[in-house]
């Protein structure tokens, strides 16, 4: 493999000059890197078009953080490109490369030296008045929240079509293993390893003592439904699009049969090395 893409996130200046580096580390190795038009304009080189880029590419450097990686895995989605994220942010769970290694690791990324991981994508569907709106799909996690301050929501929610509860809270995350490190931690979520089929329901600030995260399993729907009639509501996909939601919408998430993401897994530096690090733990 001598020909890598590159998805770059234009406004860290630090991201612009790690792709201009690795640019020309690159042509000093034998190594190709193949640049969206975006990408490439911004760094004054020739590119591909989004549709010959995705044909092309087998496996793509993403250097930002783990914004950047999200928005480099709805770009891939459907495809078998493999994503490698150079962590330029500060904390990184998708992005697993540090800046002073990327040559290290793509030395070993060239010469077929590292495994692959495969992560299990949410599939969401919107549906308003039994007609769906909008399906999306979301590698960390997708949330509902109200945009009103202070105002508590009423979500009723349901395992497989079946009643399991209301729940009094502002708001819930459905996440997969992989987005059980982002919002869902802050939430009180368990750490869930990105390898594993599984979802996990954690309740925003709930206004019960019951309340406990759930995890549910690949095969599982969880259903979600905002009930009173507060109109401010929002479904957000990875923190970064956002939906509109109304009253009695009904939001039906499971995870994706036909859609995975894949990423680099480099020898040394497993799931557990990366929460250790993070996290401090054994500090």
């Amino acid at each position: 493999m001598n020909e890598l893409g590159m998805i770059v996130n234009l406004r860290k200046p630090e991201a612009v000059n790690m792709a201009r580096r690795l640019l020309q580390w690159g042509q000093d190795n034998n190594c190709t890197f193949l640049l969206p038009h975006q990408e490439a304009s911004a760094l004054t080189t020739s590119g591909l078009d989004d549709e010959q880029w995705l044909k092309t590419v087998k496996l793509a450097l993403v250097i930002g953080g783990d914004g950047t990686f999200l928005r480099a895995a709805r770009y891939i989605m459907g495809t078998d490109i493999i994503l490698h994220g150079v962590n330029l942010g500060h904390l990184g769970f998708l992005a697993s490369s540090r800046p002073d290694e990327v040559e290290h690791d793509l030395t070993n990324i060239l010469n077929d030296n590292f495994t692959i991981l495969e992560r299990r994508v949410l599939r969401c569907v919107l549906s308003r008045d039994e007609s769906p709106q909008h399906k999306l799909y979301a590698l960390n996690d997708v949330v509902l929240t109200t945009n009103a301050i202070a105002r508590l929501l009423q979500i009723e929610i349901r395992f497989n079509d079946e009643f399991f509860c209301v729940l009094p809270a502002d708001g819930a995350i459905i996440s997969t293993p992989t987005g059980s490190t982002a919002y869902a931690l802050s939430a009180g979520g368990p750490i869930i390893p990105p390898h594993m089929d599984a979802m996990l329901l954690a309740p925003l600030c709930a206004h019960t003592l019951y309340s406990r995260p759930l995890m549910a399993s690949e095969n599982d729907c969880i259903t979600l439904i905002p009930r009173g009639v507060s109109r401010d509501l929002m479904l957000t996909q990875d923190g970064q699009l956002a939906y509109e939601v109304f009253p009695n919408d009904r939001i039906d998430i499971n995870l994706a049969g036909n859609k995975k993401i894949r990423t680099v897994n480099l020898p040394g530096r497993n799931f557990l090395d990366i929460v250790r690090e993070k996290l401090g733990w054994g500090s």
